[in-house]
């Protein structure tokens, strides 16, 4: 594995890895309007690269089908919203802010569930980030190591209040500060790891990564739908939630537009 390549995959980690260490030097939960900002802006790079990154170089990278260029991106999609729908009915996890557990029932600790909660959203995100640089490895002209860079930079942008979210509420309960960092970094360790196996399927077979690029849209899409959208409107208040939203969708399409 190359240097950048390397540093490339580690660029997301090391954003869930600073937003976890927030629990040495804050005390109590984070301000629910906070959570619900930081929650709001996440959705907003997620739409963005899910746009910019994976869905537009998907089509273009099918642009010799002609009118037909269209059918890897929407296969893809589905594909990622199936393939999410599934694991959140198999994996067990809990959702910030409630106390209704999704998934199969187990008698897990609630820390556990919310830990694997975080880690089904960083499934796509190191699937994306992994499939991007895959493509770039390729030499697809679609997507330039720049490209593929200013993606890394959004997800490790939005990674950060994901550390902290997961991180402070496990401290507040009783956790050690030293565990709830472990943890917090636990659950963003299986995006290099998502992505470095994307990366290695990718390679072997070159004709799906239109596909590939597509799918990790729609798994993103379906984490944000599903999830983050509901959790940043939820109450009364919620514009800055909304208004967190546009912020994180301008920096993520001005970091690819820019970068790429």
């Amino acid at each position: 594995m190359n240097t950048e390549l390397a540093q490339g995959l580690l660029i997301p980690f090391l954003g869930t890895s600073l937003g976890a260490a927030c629990v040495f030097f804050m005390r109590g939960e984070l301000n629910e309007m906070v959570q619900r900002s930081l929650t709001g802006f996440a959705a907003g790079v997620m739409v963005a690269a899910s746009i910019w990154s994976l869905l537009i170089p998907a089509i273009d990278q099918a642009a010799d089908m002609g009118q037909l260029s269209f059918i890897p991106a929407v296969a893809g999609f589905w594909f990622g919203i199936l393939f999410l729908l599934l694991l959140d009915h198999i994996i067990p996890h809990l959702h910030q802010n409630t106390d209704e557990q999704e998934g199969p029932q187990c008698s897990l600790p609630k820390r556990t569930m919310l830990v694997l909660a975080v880690i089904l959203h960083n499934i796509p995100e190191g699937m994306a980030v992994g499939v991007v640089y895959a493509s770039w490895l390729a030499g697809i002209p679609e997507i330039t190591f720049a490209a593929a860079t200013a993606l890394s930079i959004g997800i490790a942008i939005q990674n950060f209040p994901e550390g902290a979210i997961i991180s402070m509420p496990l401290k507040s309960a009783g956790s050690g500060s030293m565990y709830a960092f472990a943890l917090g970094i636990f659950s963003g360790a299986v995006e290099p790891a998502a992505a470095l196996l994307t990366i290695v399927f990718a390679s072997t077979v070159v004709p799906v990564l239109p596909y590939m690029l597509s799918f990790a849209a729609g798994a993103m899409l379906y984490v944000v739908v599903e999830e983050l959208i509901p959790e940043m409107s939820a109450g009364t208040h919620s514009n800055i939630g909304t208004i967190m939203f546009a912020l994180g969708f301008s920096l993520m399409m001005t970091l690819d537009v820019a970068l790429g």
